[in-house]
């Protein structure tokens, strides 16, 4: 099936035959303006990943433009002269108005749940960078809100935009891996780079940079001295504003198995981790396991990560493993994958891949351009619901969550009540669902 021949109602017909979710409106009528205008489009977090985002928008209005720090942001400042600058999105959102479409946020994970209320408070459509949340009510209250304020929403996991998470999705579907009851995923992270390598809690202060506005980088977390362990890349190994490999990398890892296999809500969580004395910071590697019940016909699943240079045993048919990947095994055959959906799908049984590769099974989703085109085309009215959408970003950033809790609460089973949203058995465990903000950056729905 090929995008560009299919017509748009059998394009519709075969996602809401597929299961997807039905096609949301915008919260904004377009009036006497045709659906296919180009939106006006604003970014918060325009250093690191804000430049891919800015890149899969390029074919739309760059009306506003937000950081915190004017030297991380420069080189994007510089390339989109017209848009307007700020370095607080509060403003920017006071300011600018109804001529704003839709708000991409790429910022630290600590700050994309507020600046995401805020925008669809506004009837701002919003794409959030992954993971979509810091924590699960937080997660759990972004899914209400886009139903609440009725806004288009999009989680940037590439690789669910993809060709081959599709690939994968029907190749299951079809049989060819029989009844999957365990997947095995691994990270090679706590990479230098993101992640850095501090020698104390808290870490070594220095001077705020000139270009750096330190109190809008805090955002709802609590005041502390400026480190350079936090700033610009190594936050994401502490608590208070990342969540290590798991919640950086699950997004795209467990990205395939969470929506192929339905996994939905966990039941349990378990985890084990190195020793540290750095209390707030991630453990120096970890595994985390995960029981989801039956769900339909499907049987019940357990989901391992490791991180840390711990590894699974090679699946059947290799002899190896990679730095970063995934396998789920089923009863016919074992589905592989590396760190993300777009890398090396194939079955690892070799006379079991090349009988299927002769034997594709008829495509039953519809193929995309790119997450970008897809959030901007449903906002246009031209495209369904995206399929990263608060419905099912939120339960996959949720798995993930509830793990990083387990890395900090180790050694102890936590039950895990998806109606309630809260552990049944751990006060400190429940203690981490929500971390509390500061004045100023709450947001619940109103």
């Amino acid at each position: 099936m090929n995008n560009k021949t299919v017509s748009r109602r059998r394009f519709l017909g075969a996602m809401l035959a597929a299961g997807a979710a039905p096609l949301v409106l915008p919260g904004r009528l377009w009036g006497d303006s045709a659906p296919s205008r180009k939106l006006n489009l604003a970014f918060v977090g325009v250093g690191g990943r804000g430049g891919a985002n800015l890149g899969g928008c390029a074919d739309e209005n760059i009306v506003a433009l937000c950081d915190v720090d004017s030297e991380r942001a420069g080189g994007n400042f510089n390339r989109h002269p017209d848009a307007r600058r700020f370095t607080d999105y509060r403003v920017m959102l006071e300011e600018m108005g109804d001529s704003i479409d839709g708000v991409v946020i790429c910022t630290p994970d600590h700050t994309h749940f507020p600046i995401a209320m805020a925008s669809m408070r506004a009837g701002k459509h919003v794409l959030v960078e992954k993971p979509l949340t810091q924590t699960v009510w937080e997660a759990r209250t972004l899914q209400r809100a886009a139903h609440h304020y009725g806004v288009i929403t999009q989680m940037a996991n590439q690789g669910h935009a993809s060709e081959h998470i599709r690939l994968g999705k029907e190749w299951f579907q079809a049989g060819w891996l029989g009844d999957v009851t365990r997947v095995e995923a691994w990270n090679g992270g706590p990479s230098l780079r993101y992640f850095g390598d501090p020698k104390s809690d808290p870490p070594e202060e220095a001077p705020v940079p000139a270009s750096l506005e330190w109190d809008l980088w805090l955002g709802p977390r609590a005041e502390r001295p400026f480190s350079r362990a936090y700033h610009p890349e190594t936050w994401r190994g502490w608590w208070d504003f990342g969540n290590g490999p798991l919640g950086d990398w699950a997004a795209h890892t467990l990205d395939l198995p969470f929506w192929a296999l339905e996994l939905g809500a966990p039941v349990s969580v378990y985890a084990e981790v190195g020793e540290s004395d750095l209390k707030n910071y991630i453990p120096p590697w970890s595994e985390v396991l995960w029981e989801f019940p039956a769900r339909g016909d499907l049987p019940p699943v357990t989901v391992r990560w490791q991180d840390g240079g711990r590894r699974p045993e090679p699946p059947a048919g290799e002899d190896s493993v990679g730095g970063s990947g995934m396998y789920m095994v089923g009863t016919e055959a074992t589905l592989r994958t590396g760190g993300r959906p777009t890398d090396g799908l194939r079955i690892s049984e070799a006379e079991k891949f090349a009988e299927l590769r002769q034997n594709q099974p008829e495509p039953t989703f519809p193929r995309v351009q790119d997450l970008w085109r897809e959030w901007i085309d449903a906002i246009k009215g031209d495209g369904p619901t995206p399929g990263s959408h608060f419905d099912y970003a939120a339960p996959l950033t949720q798995m993930a969550l509830i793990g990083t809790i387990a890395q900090r609460v180790p050694g102890k089973k936590l039950l895990w009540n998806e109606e309630t949203g809260r552990f049944t058995n751990s006060d400190e465990a429940n203690a981490m669902l929500k971390v509390p903000a500061r004045d100023g950056w709450a947001y619940d729905i109103t």
